[in-house]
């Protein structure tokens, strides 16, 4: 890693189209085995869904069918058998020649363009930017694997989780500028507003077909107040952003200022401090349905203050989605079945800031804005996920995230004998990671340490440089993304400490080997981040993880979530939920999965917690908690300093829950502020 140019970035997994034939005629000659292999096993091993439903109807084919299926898929796999052998012998060699992860860049058409696409490279500027950071583990095994996690139908949930992840990150955010500086009552970056856009929708529902038209449809009636051209919310003409009217008034559905549905009173009332138009003195205007006494323009009233902008950034609709390219794959009939729908409609939630330097933080002695919330963040960046395994899986969840990630590295890791990997590699390294900057280099590292089963998977880390802006003096701005998946086997802890090891040594030596001055303009690179994301494999509370928790890793990043060793902040949330329970209807969406991490006793039910070996199970099985809201092993890590005069601030971290019933894990996300310090030319 030494040479510059050693560190290209590959867009095919062969340097030449005679060995990725070779490689595609290998694998049609395994491919029936390995799915053959793979069904067989899958028909022995049941998830609790499928367990509850033969339970409930037992007059089902089920039972017969795997009676049937079974001998049948063993015959088959017998016949296959010399033909796959075959294939790996000429498969396994050509594993040797292949380029450790596939760059793949989507440039995006009109209507991914307006939900997401390339970010802009504009000149940076002294007040900086944000970047949003996202890392989710979403357990795209083999299908009879991933059961032994209760997860079933690796390739519909792989196209499912794509679909959730791009709705998420694309959803239409509305930015709410106030000048009033008197106004306490709403936070400067309320992204954990419960305020979810003007009216309540759920993630399930369907996305209308005539949302283009309806956001060009004038006004008729202002569901707020009368005066039109008073009404912070709804300009004069075609430009109007809350084309609503009459009945459909999108804050009081129901013609009724408390319905428990409305999505302004969140509380069920409306002088409830968590209501952000009816604060505390300005409840009542007769000049505002809101507001009935007191001015419309009080100081006091959020709404109607004597500044508002609005912004509003409204996607349109998403086209039909095409699947095409060439993969090996099951029909799409497959992701049609027994499946969860896709959240086409989401939930649009709204931000507020109040314009001025300082910031009123929520909740915490630390000030950083912190939530639960059942979307990823509007606008995200960069996306690490792990235990992305599955080939075909591969694929159906890279064409779903290129509908808003340009730039994409995939089926990251080495295969069969290579290198570090003395030991034969089933599957890849499993990390994927997606961005809306555009990606200068990218290396890949094999942790040599693996053992027993973690040891059949190239587990290791990834190393991303991307270039986010470019300075007055045209120099580059990048950051540097580190993404990996540490050993899993419990009681290895220093396996995983040898591993963060090597991480942070080949992180330094990836940095200092990008740090060159760029050919053109020979100017150094001024790098604005430096993140760490990924599944670390162990929480910052269990007894058995003390070493890990003690790493130097811990004093070069900051862990947003962390007060030291052992001890979480109070508003950390673990990430790794107890599979037993995934189908429960109290967790079967992203929103009902939502409410049930918000209350202890639910997050006690369905999170794992940090356990004391010296503990035995209660009764139901579960061990007894030490202390903090589960086991939090998915981490988001970044660097204080990583330029001179320049300052990182967090602006908020989030525990997201859209991916409920399709992985094990929460995922997270984090938000960085970057600014240089500097005065405005």
């Amino acid at each position: 890693m030494s040479a510059r140019e050693e560190m290209v970035l590959h867009t095919s997994p062969y340097s030449s189209a005679f060995l990725r034939c070779l490689t595609s005629l290998s694998w049609g000659f395994i491919f029936p085995c390995y799915w053959l292999l793979d069904r067989l096993l899958s028909s022995c091993v049941a998830t609790s869904l499928e367990k509850r439903r033969r339970s409930q109807d037992p007059c089902s084919f089920v039972t017969l069918y795997v009676l049937v299926s079974t001998p049948l898929y063993l015959l088959l796999l017998l016949a296959s058998l010399p033909f796959a052998l075959l294939g790996f012998l000429l498969w396994a060699p050509l594993q040797a020649a292949r380029h450790p992860y596939l760059y793949t860049h989507h440039r995006p058409d009109k209507h991914q363009a307006e939900q997401g696409g390339e970010a802009s490279l504009a000149d940076w500027r002294p007040q900086g930017r944000s970047f949003c950071f996202g890392s989710a583990n979403v357990c795209l095994l083999p299908d009879s694997l991933a059961r032994f996690n209760n997860l079933s139908e690796t390739q519909r949930r792989a196209r499912e989780v794509g679909k959730r992840i791009r709705n998420g990150a694309s959803r239409p955010q509305i930015k709410i500028y106030i000048d009033s500086p008197t106004n306490t009552s709403i936070s400067a970056v309320s992204f954990s507003s419960l305020v979810t856009g003007f009216r309540r929708t759920s993630s399930l529902d369907q996305r209308p077909d005539n949302t283009a038209e309806a956001e060009t449809e004038p006004l008729t009636e202002c569901p707020v107040h009368n005066a039109g051209a008073d009404c912070p919310i709804h300009t004069a003409g075609a430009d109007c952003p809350i084309p609503t009217a009459g009945a459909d008034c999108p804050i009081h559905p129901t013609g009724e200022q408390s319905s428990s549905d409305c999505p302004v009173h969140v509380a069920g009332g409306e002088n409830t401090p968590e209501c952000p138009l009816h604060t505390a003195g300005a409840q009542n205007s007769s000049d505002c349905p809101v507001h009935n006494t007191g001015a419309q323009n009080s100081p006091d009233c959020p709404m109607h203050t004597s500044g508002v902008q609005i912004s509003i950034s409204a996607p349109e609709p998403d086209p039909p989605e095409a699947e095409t390219g060439n993969y090996q794959g099951e029909g799409d009939a497959e992701s049609l079945t027994g499946g969860m729908s896709s959240n086409n409609t989401l939930s649009h939630r709204t931000s507020m800031f109040k314009k001025h330097t300082g910031r009123k933080r929520r909740q915490g002695d630390d000030g950083i804005d912190h939530e639960i919330s059942a979307f990823f963040p509007a606008n995200l960046d960069f996306l690490c996920l792990q235990e992305v395994f599955d080939h075909r899986a591969t694929s159906r969840l890279r064409r779903q995230l290129h509908h808003y990630f340009p730039y994409i590295l995939s089926d990251v890791g080495r295969y069969a004998w290579k290198g570090c990997c003395s030991r034969f590699k089933f599957l890849n390294s499993g990390v994927m990671l997606a961005s809306r900057y555009p990606i200068l280099d990218a290396h890949y590292e094999c942790y040599p340490n693996g053992r027993g089963e973690d040891a059949l998977a190239a587990k290791g880390a990834l190393f991303v440089k991307v270039q986010v802006g470019t300075s007055h003096q045209e120099q580059r701005v990048v950051g540097y993304l580190t993404c990996t998946h540490l050993h899993a086997i419990e009681g290895d802890a220093a396996v995983r400490c040898e591993q963060l090891d090597l991480l942070l040594a080949w992180g330094a030596d990836f940095r200092k080997a990008t740090s060159r001055p760029s050919e053109e303009k020979g100017l150094e690179d001024q790098v604005a981040f430096d993140v760490v994301l990924g599944d670390l494999n162990f929480d910052n509370c269990s007894s058995e993880d003390k070493l890990e928790q003690q790493h130097s890793l811990f004093s070069q990043y900051k862990d947003p979530c962390r007060l030291g060793p052992g001890e979480d902040k109070s508003w950390a949330l673990g990430t790794l939920l107890d599979t037993s329970g995934l189908y429960d209807e109290e967790v079967s969406s992203p929103e009902s999965l939502q409410k049930v991490m918000e209350n202890e006793e639910g997050r006690k039910e369905y999170l794992v917690f940090p356990t004391n070996k010296n503990h035995c199970p209660n009764q139901t099985g579960r061990k007894i908690p030490l202390k903090g809201n589960g086991r939090r092993i998915d981490y988001i890590l970044y660097r204080e300093e990583v330029q001179q005069d320049w300052k990182v601030d967090i602006e908020e971290f989030s525990f997201i829950t859209q991916l409920a019933g399709l992985t094990d894990h929460l995922s997270v996300a984090m938000r960085l502020a970057v600014s240089t310090g500097e005065e405005e030319p």
